[in-house]
């Protein structure tokens, strides 16, 4: 599934890609992480913040359980905005030469993998992940274990997986996969090499000489 027209961008992802992405490159998958992310934050976050609201008003006039209530309360807070900014900021995106992850709400850090060095890529899909509609990545690189080796909670990774596996493996996108150096960036073009007198082919005439030395 590889598409006729130009991505539809959400505007956080659209920014990404026009900050991070090469004049050359075009996004063919730029998407947040499911929200099912934020479940596990959820379950840690409400205990603590209605134990916060309880010690608040439990007694509003006993300053300590007050003072810890509130702190419990900001502390809470904190935790959970910041497991949300975190999973707004962060973009999984795939372009005609690489595979990037953008994250990070104070310090942004981008993680790329080249696409050249991508030798499988295995898609999975957990009882819960059928149910609410997300997947895991995983790539297989040549080389070194990499930090992009399996991004996980991928929303409608069925299409996702297509979507890649055309850019991987088809011709559609004039071989991106192999093409560019390490880094994803384009090769520049090979100068020809002068031919010598090794290159020369026996099949060629032999000079034959002159009558008079003959």
């Amino acid at each position: 599934m590889t598409g006729s027209g130009p991505l539809e961008l959400p505007p956080r992802a659209s920014k990404d890609v026009e900050k991070y992405l090469l004049p050359d490159e075009t996004a063919v998958v730029a998407t947040r992480r499911h929200w099912a992310v934020l479940i596990e934050p959820t379950a840690k976050f409400l205990p603590v913040f209605l134990a916060g609201g309880w010690l608040l008003l439990f007694d509003p006039e006993n300053r300590v359980t007050s003072s810890a209530g509130l702190l419990v309360l900001v502390g809470s807070l904190g935790y959970y905005g910041l497991r949300v900014g975190e999973w707004w900021m962060r973009h999984f995106i795939v372009s005609t030469r690489r595979v990037l992850l953008t994250s990070g709400v104070i310090v942004r850090t981008v993680t790329l993998l080249p696409l050249r060095r991508i030798t499988d890529l295995t898609w999975k899909e957990t009882l819960l992940g059928q149910l609410l509609g997300y997947g895991t990545f995983r790539f297989e690189s040549a080389g070194q274990q990499q930090a992009l080796s399996e991004i996980t909670f991928l929303p409608a990774a069925d299409v996702l997986y297509r979507r890649v596996s055309a850019l991987l493996f088809s011709s559609d996108w004039g071989g991106a996969a192999s093409g560019g150096d390490d880094e994803g960036n384009p090769e520049p073009p090979s100068e020809p090499t002068p031919q010598t007198d090794a290159d020369r082919r026996d099949t060629e005439p032999i000079p034959r000489l002159p009558p008079h030395q003959q």
